[in-house]
């Protein structure tokens, strides 16, 4: 979000300057060398109707490094492989009622069909689901889902947001039977680095390893941020870290402003991801209901993009504040190991060629129902001030082409401001 904010400011003629923490541009979307292969520490991948992204490929002139790849999905359920993702999967799926089966699909239908967010942007999502699919398919398909990302917050869930997840996915199918996703030549680093050469070429900086410590506010404006322990002056800035570090950012905002956005609670996720000699499976994502596995499912990455080795992603998702955030890496390793070789006993342990685990924080928000009411505008009360993070396009999941397109206008507002 933040290269994109800077990336149209730049266009726009205007000489922004991005302060990253990191050393590398790019956040959750940023790579890392794992073992000889440039990869994404976290998971993406791209769909049909992420047309902010697909815009921005166009501009930087990439639109042809785009692939679009017929995918599989999968469920293992009963210590079973089973297909899953289209009507002839949900009819031969075994562990489930033909009356299940029936209201499964037809929420899933009319929820990629619906277009009006609002009705349910005050309904709990759990309640929601069970109404539609009834308890059955609630309890097979659904509850290990919510319990093993959300936790203590399951029942607490917008069902807005919950169903643009649900929306995003099937609107991206050649058919109802036909899955489409997409990925991009060089990964998530192509675009990455398209953005950086382009906020650069047109005037922009990047300031790599710059953490911002403070933004200096007097008199009801802003006159800039403290890094490094000096003063840098702005006219206007524009934060787009996660909330729970506004309060840090700028301790001299309204008490009232101080508290929404500490009153706001995030999904941290510890994200093993795998090479190995061999596939586990055919399916790119495949969901998981195995009382011996705390995750709702894996990314199997090389059944989207082709690399040679096999790749695959295990998220564990959980509040940060939860005892399990704080297990040693080795511990989370040591159950990807076991899952996958449960899922596929043909793997064995010397079909690990490497394995590593990442955390972030604040991974996700936790948008519960009428979420924005606590939210405080972007422009912030204080003259040439702005904040915002991935929640702020609620109910759209966080994603790349949403950060996009939010970004890009958010610096239009800003300007015109």
């Amino acid at each position: 979000m933040g290269l994109a904010v800077a990336y149209q400011l730049a266009l726009d003629g205007h000489q922004p300057v991005v302060f990253e923490a990191d050393d590398r541009v790019g956040g959750m979307t940023a790579t890392f060398d794992f073992n000889g292969l440039d990869i994404e520490r976290y998971y993406h991948f791209h769909c049909t109707s992420d047309t902010a992204f697909l815009q921005v490929l166009e501009e930087l002139g990439m639109a042809e490094k785009m692939r679009w790849v017929e995918t599989k999905m999968g469920y293992w359920y009963q210590n079973r492989l089973q297909p899953w993702g289209n009507p002839i999967a949900l009819l031969k799926f075994k562990g489930l009622s033909l009356v299940a089966k029936v209201r499964y699909g037809l929420h899933a239908f009319l929820s990629v069909k619906r277009d009006d967010w609002k009705p349910l942007d005050r309904v709990e999502a759990t309640g929601w689901i069970r109404r539609w699919v009834g308890a059955e398919a609630y309890e097979v398909l659904w509850r290990r889902l919510f319990d093993y990302k959300f936790y203590d917050y399951t029942d607490n869930l917008s069902a807005a947001w919950i169903w643009s997840r649900i929306r995003r996915i099937g609107r991206s199918r050649y058919s109802l039977f036909r899955e489409k996703l997409g990925y991009l030549e060089g990964g998530s680093s192509t675009l990455l680095q398209g953005l950086a050469n382009a906020i650069r070429n047109n005037g922009g900086q990047i300031r790599l390893k710059s953490p911002a410590s403070k933004v200096v506010i007097e008199d009801g404006r802003v006159r800039g941020i403290m890094v490094g322990g000096e003063m840098e002056a702005f006219d206007k800035v524009v934060s787009t870290v996660p909330l729970p570090y506004v309060s840090r950012l700028m301790p001299d905002l309204p008490q009232s402003i101080l508290d929404k956005f500490n009153n706001k609670k995030n999904i941290a996720v510890v994200c093993v991801i795998a090479k190995l000699k061999k596939p586990v499976t055919e399916n790119f994502w495949l969901n998981i209901n195995d009382p011996e596995m705390d995750i709702p499912g894996l990314v199997e990455y090389t059944n989207l993009r082709p690399l040679g080795e096999h790749i695959v992603y295990v998220p564990f998702y959980m509040p940060g504040e939860h005892p399990k955030y704080s297990e040693s890496d080795e511990a989370f390793i040591s159950k990807v190991k076991r899952y996958l070789k449960k899922i596929n006993p043909a793997l064995s342990d010397s079909d690990f060629l490497d394995i590593r685990a990442s955390r972030y924080r604040y991974a996700q928000p936790i948008c519960e129902p009428g979420y924005m009411d606590g939210v405080p505008d972007a422009m912030l009360p204080v003259d040439g001030l702005w904040a915002a993070d991935t929640s702020y396009y609620y109910p759209e999941d966080r994603g790349i082409s949403e950060s996009i397109g939010f970004g890009r206008n958010l610096a239009k507002r800003v300007v015109k401001r």
